[in-house]
C-alpha cells in the first residue's frame, strides 16, 4: 500500500524543520555547538525522530544552522546593495556579520575556517558571502569610501577581530563604538598605519649614526634613560663576550 504524502504533511514537515534550526541556532549560540540534539528537540517542541529524520546527524544539523543564518546575512547585503549607496551598502553589511556572529552562531568563524569545514550543504552558500562581500568592498574602493590597499581577507580578518571584541564588552554601546573605531581605519582618510616606521615617540627612541655597536658597527637606538648601550643586540653581545680572555 503507498502512503500518500498531502500539502498538510509537506507543510507540518517544513514547520517543524524551521523550528528544529531556529531552536539549534538559539541553542548553539547560548550553549556552544555541543549541546545535545536532544536538549535541541525539546526546544523545539518536537521529538527526538523529528529531528533525525530532518538532520541525520548532529553535523549535518550544525551545517544547516550555519548554511541558514549566512544564507540570511547574502540576502541582507544583497538588499543594501540594492537600496544604498557603495560605501553604506559595504560598512552596513560588514556591521551585519559582526552583530550576527555576536548574537548568534559563530558566523565569523565559518567564513575563516579553513577549506577542510565547509561541507557541501555549507560551500555554495559561503562562495556566495564570499563573492558578495568582495562585490561589495570593490564598488566602495571605486567610490572612493574604502582603501585600495585593503583585499577581502583583510576584511574577514577585521571582522573576524570586531566580532570578538564586541562579544567581550557588556557595555553594548561601547563596544560598538570600539567596532566602528576599527571599522573607520578601512576608510581612505585614515592614518597609513601600515608603513614601515615606527608607531613609538620619537622623542623617546632615536637612532644615533654617532653611537655604534662595539661588535658590528650598526648605528644604535638611543633611550633617553637607563645605561648607554654598547650592542645592537643579544647576538651581537654573546658574540662579544665569547672572545673575552678567561682571567
Amino acid at each position: 500500500m503507498t502512503t500518500v504524502i498531502g500539502a498538510g504533511d509537506r507543510s507540518d514537515a517544513r514547520r517543524n524543520r524551521a523550528r528544529v534550526l531556529s531552536a539549534a541556532g538559539e541553542a548553539f549560540a547560548e550553549r556552544g555547538l555541543d549541546v545535545p540534539l536532544g536538549d535541541i528537540a525539546r526546544r523545539a517542541g518536537v521529538g527526538a525522530g523529528t529531528v533525525y529524520r530532518h538532520f541525520p546527524s548532529k553535523q549535518a544539523l550544525v551545517e544547516a544552522v550555519f548554511a541558514q543564518q549566512l544564507g540570511e546575512l547574502v540576502a541582507s547585503g544583497e538588499r543594501r546593495t540594492a537600496r544604498s549607496a557603495p560605501t553604506e551598502a559595504f560598512f552596513g553589511f560588514v556591521l551585519d556579520v559582526v552583530d550576527t556572529s555576536r548574537s548568534r552562531a559563530t558566523v565569523c568563524d565559518v567564513m575563516s575556517a579553513d577549506a577542510s569545514w565547509p561541507r557541501p550543504v555549507l560551500t555554495a552558500t559561503l562562495a556566495r558571502l564570499h563573492q558578495l562581500l568582495e562585490t561589495l568592498l570593490r564598488a566602495a574602493q571605486r567610490a572612493g569610501g574604502v582603501r585600495p590597499d585593503i583585499g577581502p581577507d583583510d576584511v574577514v580578518a577585521l571582522t573576524v577581530g570586531c566580532a570578538a571584541m564586541l562579544t567581550v564588552r557588556h557595555d553594548r554601546a561601547a563596544g560598538l563604538r570600539l567596532v566602528r573605531l576599527t571599522l573607520d581605519g578601512l576608510r581612505p582618510s585614515a592614518p597609513a598605519v601600515t608603513e614601515r616606521r615606527s608607531f613609538r615617540d620619537s622623542r623617546s627612541l632615536r637612532t644615533d649614526p654617532a653611537q655604534t655597536c662595539e661588535e658590528c658597527g650598526a648605528a644604535l637606538t638611543v633611550h633617553p634613560t637607563g645605561r648607554p648601550a654598547r650592542y645592537c643586540g643579544t647576538t651581537c653581545r654573546q658574540r662579544a663576550h665569547r672572545r673575552r680572555p678567561v682571567s
